[in-house]
């Protein structure tokens, strides 16, 4: 485990890499997803392949996430934004690198490249979009209720998850519960500046898109593919929103794929 100082906030950070020191090797940066989600969600998944074939793999640990500091505000996108950037400089990471976002921390990526057109390699999207109007207004009806019936109500909503869903994601949920409860979260990222078509348009990048064959994401492949010059969708049957922990081989074949053709991994 690593802590690392990006830019006034300590984020909790893990790096892999291959076994054989063999360089230069092109750089993933894994960003997470919001509220129950952390960088094991890429540690016990698509990680260790990443590193196996070649890659030096960066994740880390959103602001008010996992081990990483918890400020009482600050939480809007460009504020994760801005932590990535830090945190990449802080790592002496000073080539083009590869993002892959999981749901919010697509998000995240996808303004990064948005900022930084020339800093990235590829874009992976799992079960993600861009920040966008619609965005703001689905994330702010998803954190009302998060704070409403989790937050606000947390005994009763945690023993219905702990009867329905288990005990883990019982233990996920306290969490998330604490970090809505206790932070300024639920109000910054629906109050995110949002981006313009033309930023949208910026990112030239290939961006490959992950979707659950269930989720409502797959709806938005249209639009993705009329504003992106180099956007490509993989649908995997049988899944929703959660198709990172549930199919990572799929997952993590599909993103390898993407890498290895444009940066000569082998």
């Amino acid at each position: 485990m690593a802590m690392v100082d990006a830019g006034g906030i300590r984020l909790h950070v893990q790096r892999m890499g291959p076994a054989e020191d063999r360089s230069p090797r092109p750089t993933v940066v894994l960003v997470h997803g919001l509220l129950t989600d952390s960088l094991a969600s890429y540690y016990f998944t698509v990680a260790p392949g990443f590193a196996a074939a070649g890659l030096d793999v960066v994740m880390y640990d959103l602001r008010g996430h996992g081990r990483s500091e918890r400020p009482s505000a600050g939480y809007t996108l460009d504020h994760n934004i801005d932590d990535l950037e830090a945190l990449l400089g802080r790592l002496a990471v000073t080539g083009p690198v590869h993002l892959v976002g999981n749901s919010y921390g697509g998000t995240i990526a996808f303004g990064y490249a948005a900022r930084h057109p020339d800093r990235v390699l590829s874009l992976t999207l799992i079960e993600s979009e861009p920040a966008t109007s619609a965005w703001a207004t689905k994330l702010g009806a998803i954190l009302d209720r998060v704070v409403i019936h989790l937050a606000h109500n947390e005994p009763d909503a945690i023993a219905w998850i702990t009867a329905n869903r288990g005990h883990n994601t019982a233990r996920l949920a306290k969490g998330a519960a604490r970090l809505a409860r206790e932070t300024t979260l639920g109000r910054d990222i629906p109050a995110s500046r949002v981006l313009t078509e033309d930023e949208i348009r910026a990112v030239h990048c290939p961006v490959l898109g992950l979707y659950g064959g269930e989720s409502d994401l797959v709806d938005l492949v249209p639009l993705k593919r009329a504003l992106l010059t180099d956007f490509r969708a993989v649908v995997l049957p049988g899944h929703e929103h959660s198709v990172l922990v549930e199919a990572p081989t799929a997952v993590g074949g599909h993103i390898l794929d993407l890498i290895q053709a444009g940066a000569g991994v082998r």
